[in-house]
């Protein structure tokens, strides 16, 4: 034995070897029946079946119009909600600092024009809300049903 060269394997003379695959191996045909596993069939499968395309293309749902006229819708309610609100306690508190003559007028018995001004601001919140409610029954709640039953808002 020389040290330069290995030593026998003993599975050299083995009669069983394996032939070492080819550089140009190719896998065989996925239905050749020699190399089919026990449990798949010889037969091919049925190609599958492409999904059909819709008929007219679905616009993107940010460009959608539906959902720009319910985002318009529940920007304009927004805007008359707040204007309604908080533009009254602005006015009262603007009276109030600026118009203390006019605020301090009599109305009857020890009730004055500012003392009515501002026991009006909890009628008005409420109308608000009643008119913010109402609006949203009737024109923003049926746009957002809408989209919800087509699914253009996923």
């Amino acid at each position: 034995m020389s040290y330069g060269s290995p030593p026998p394997s003993p599975y050299s003379s083995w009669p069983g070897r394996l032939p070492k695959p080819s550089r140009r191996h190719r896998p065989p045909p996925p239905h050749d029946p020699e190399y089919l596993l026990p449990w798949q069939s010889s037969e091919p499968s049925p190609p599958p079946e492409r999904p059909s395309t819709p008929a007219a293309p679905v616009p993107a749902p940010g460009r959608h119009s539906d959902l720009r006229r319910l985002r318009t819708a529940y920007r304009l309610l927004r805007r008359i909600t707040i204007l309604t609100a908080l533009g009254y306690f602005v006015v009262f508190l603007l009276l109030s600092g600026f118009a203390k003559d006019l605020m301090d007028r009599p109305l009857f018995g020890g009730l004055n024009i500012g003392l009515a001004l501002g026991l009006c601001q909890l009628p008005v919140t409420l109308i608000a809300l009643v008119l913010y409610e109402r609006t949203a029954r009737s024109t923003v709640d049926p746009l957002a049903a809408r989209l919800r039953r087509t699914g253009a808002a996923r």
